[in-house]
């Protein structure tokens, strides 16, 4: 009487098949073939008309009635878009094929032009931001350069100290 209210019969009566048993299984199943492939060459050399009529009704006989008009794909199915990443869209496509993007999709590719003609402006030194930034560098340089000669002074005054103090 088992113990718990219910009962699983997962491991009660496992049946393994022997070795000798499959080895017996193979040996069927490859007798099996080469008579087939025996009948099957004998059919050819008699007359190639025969077996292709033969393989006309197999198809018509898998196909009863209106199965063999339907298409397996379901014509009522949605098919889904996957959605596109930008940066994978031609820019030249696009443009060709407007009325096909979306707004959020040319709104992206306007974004992405904008940006790009603004990168290459402010490489060339055409922007307000990028004269901005070459003033700032040219002052910066000014104070580097000013700076330097001031430690070269320096230097040689340390220098020029020296060799007088240790003249006298």
């Amino acid at each position: 009487m088992p113990r718990a209210k219910y009962v699983n019969h997962k491991g009660r009566s496992r049946h393994f098949t022997s070795p000798e048993e499959l080895e017996e299984q193979r040996k069927k199943k490859n007798d099996g073939e080469s008579e087939e492939d025996e009948s099957d060459e004998e059919e050819d050399e008699d007359g190639s008309e025969e077996g292709s009529s033969d393989s006309d009704f197999e198809d018509a006989h898998k196909n009863k009635g209106v199965q063999g008009l339907i298409e397996i794909e379901n014509p009522n199915r949605a098919v889904k878009k996957t959605a596109e990443k930008v940066s994978k869209i031609d820019l030249n496509a696009a443009s060709s094929s407007k009325a096909e993007l979306s707004r959020r999709e040319r709104e992206e590719l306007e974004k992405q032009r904008a940006q790009a003609h603004y990168q290459k402006l402010h490489a060339e030194g055409k922007t307000d931001q990028a004269r901005s930034d070459l003033a700032r560098l040219a002052i910066i340089k000014q104070h580097r350069a000013e700076a330097a000669a001031r430690r070269e002074a320096e230097k040689k005054e340390k220098e020029d100290k020296k060799k007088s103090g240790s003249k006298s």
